[in-house]
């Protein structure tokens, strides 16, 4: 018998005994196996249609964002919130209940934030914000500003302080940077914390002297040195 005769029949034996372990096993645990077997081909076809459906839901609520963004930009706020059952459309409300995953719904929950603060709800105008999603870099540093004159109409100085710190060290420039700092160190003075705000203002003094900010925190500083007096 030839090397090669030899060496084709022990291939071939080594794949049958690999076949007839394989079959073995299959019968054996038959049930498991096509269970898994159907729990992938499930898995595959769930994920392939959530994604489908995650996009239609995105492509919806960016369509009805545009109606709810137009009653807003024309100072309609109670319309855009909730829309008009009399024009058919919806508000931020709907978009935020019915499309919550979405990017629209999340970029809803700011603008029902800023719709509630401008109807003197600020209650409610603080929850939206507390559940947006605030986006990373310069983008970020207005709503969190925002949340922070929320949080000061609320009476909550202290809470406004450590926000208007949060937006002031979100992106760091020479323009939002000093200007939250400076408001930080207000709403610091406001809430009886006079060792803070004398911390933030005389970080402006010393890192962002050319800021617009410098005058009225050199003043905020003279006013706190008298006040140890």
């Amino acid at each position: 018998m030839s090397k090669k005769q030899v060496k084709e029949e022990l291939e071939q034996d080594v794949l049958l005994e690999t076949f007839s372990k394989a079959q073995s096993f299959y019968d054996k645990n038959k049930n498991a196996v096509i269970g898994a077997a159907i729990a992938f081909v499930l898995f595959i076809g769930g994920s392939v249609g959530y994604y489908y459906y995650a996009e239609a839901q995105e492509s919806e609520a960016q369509e009805l964002m545009g109606y709810a963004s137009q009653a807003y930009l024309q100072g309609d706020y109670q319309k855009a919130l909730t829309g008009s059952n009399a024009d058919f459309t919806v508000g931020f409300e709907q978009i935020i209940n019915n499309y919550g995953m979405t990017d629209a719904a999340n970029l809803a929950r700011y603008y029902a934030a800023v719709s509630t603060f401008k109807l003197g709800n600020y209650q409610e105008a603080l929850q939206y914000i507390r559940s947006y999603e605030v986006p990373e870099g310069i983008m970020g540093v207005g709503p969190l500003s925002f949340h922070a004159v929320i949080h000061t109409e609320l009476g909550n100085h202290a809470e406004a302080a450590q926000m208007y710190v949060k937006a002031a060290e979100w992106d760091v420039n020479d323009s939002t940077t000093p200007y939250n700092y400076l408001e930080a160190a207000n709403a610091f003075h406001d809430a009886g914390n006079n060792e803070k705000a004398q911390q933030y203002a005389q970080k402006i003094m010393d890192e962002y002297n050319n800021s617009d900010q410098v005058t009225d925190a050199e003043r905020l500083l003279g006013m706190l040195a008298v006040a140890e007096k």
